[in-house]
């Protein structure tokens, strides 16, 4: 439910609100529930509802990488990253995990906000939790024929603004788990050769935030020259964040933020960083790297 929650508002914090919300309503309603469904898709109808109310007349959240150039200097509402460890089901199956951890994907997520907050419900009703279309259009109240139409629509944007990276690969995977390394030696050892070595030539840089960001391997490396600093200056702890390995920033003894790596078989594609010392200090690490 939390993990629903956070693709229809991709912010954490008011995923964990409206997933409480959802229960509390479902408490309240329970007499009246009539069985015509499973408690489960009931559950979702309630907190999918609840999200559509909670969108209405707010601005998605972004990612720099995925702003409009044309809107001048509004300002934004940032795309909150979400610790693999809060959503992971429990389970004995690792083919579960891996696809449920594939649909937090920082760039899938970043890209539903794009979507209108009903295609949005539709398509992750769908192809997410894989609900039939006809459940879909009792619990938002429309018709089936609404519901496939939304989906092909859905669908166009996402391949748009979310082309899918087939090679991306697993933070549980050896290459994942060496990039990472080479990141954290980069910072921690002040090391410009590791982090030259793990960002491929087209990689890409953004920082929530701020609406600009660094594209190819050599601009991403004089911004970093700038705040790598001395040996030691930095403390890294790996994570794992949105199906992606992450590592928790502290500088100078200070919590700094997160920075998500996008690794590929060929390197590091993308850096995401949050600097907001909140997700330093509760995020906490991974058991995929203990």
């Amino acid at each position: 439910m939390l993990a629903h929650c956070y693709r229809m508002l991709g912010s954490r914090h008011e995923a964990e609100d409206l997933v409480q919300e959802t229960y509390l309503r479902a408490w309240r309603s329970f007499d009246g529930f009539e069985g015509r469904s499973s408690v489960r898709v009931w559950l979702y109808r309630i907190a999918t509802n609840a999200c559509l109310n909670a969108l209405r007349g707010r601005r998605r959240r972004e990612l720099p990488s995925l702003l409009d150039p044309s809107a001048g200097e509004e300002r934004w509402e940032w795309l909150e990253p979400m610790p693999d460890a809060l959503v992971t089901p429990e389970s004995d199956d690792p083919a579960a995990v891996v696809a449920s951890r594939h649909d937090l994907r920082l760039a899938l997520v970043a890209g539903l906000q794009h979507l209108p907050p009903r295609q949005r419900a539709v398509l992750i009703l769908r192809e997410v939790l894989d609900v039939p279309a006809a459940e879909v259009a009792d619990m938002l109240d429309t018709s089936v024929t609404s519901v496939k139409s939304a989906l092909q629509r859905a669908r166009a944007t996402l391949a748009r603004v979310a082309p899918t990276a087939d090679d991306v690969v697993e933070p549980t995977s050896p290459r994942a788990r060496a990039l990472l390394s080479d990141y954290v030696t980069g910072f921690e050892n002040a090391d410009l050769s590791a982090l030259e070595r793990a960002l491929r030539a087209d990689a890409a840089l953004e920082v929530a935030g701020s609406p600009t960001w660094f594209d190819g391997r050599e601009t991403c490396l004089a911004f970093l020259t700038t705040v790598v600093g001395s040996p030691g200056d930095w403390r890294m702890t790996p994570t794992v964040v949105n199906n992606h390995p992450a590592a928790l920033a502290h500088r100078h003894g200070v919590p700094f933020g997160l920075a998500v790596l996008t690794t590929t078989t060929t390197g590091i594609s993308r850096l995401t960083v949050f600097p907001d010392p909140a997700l330093a200090e509760h995020t906490g690490p991974d058991p995929t790297y203990e």
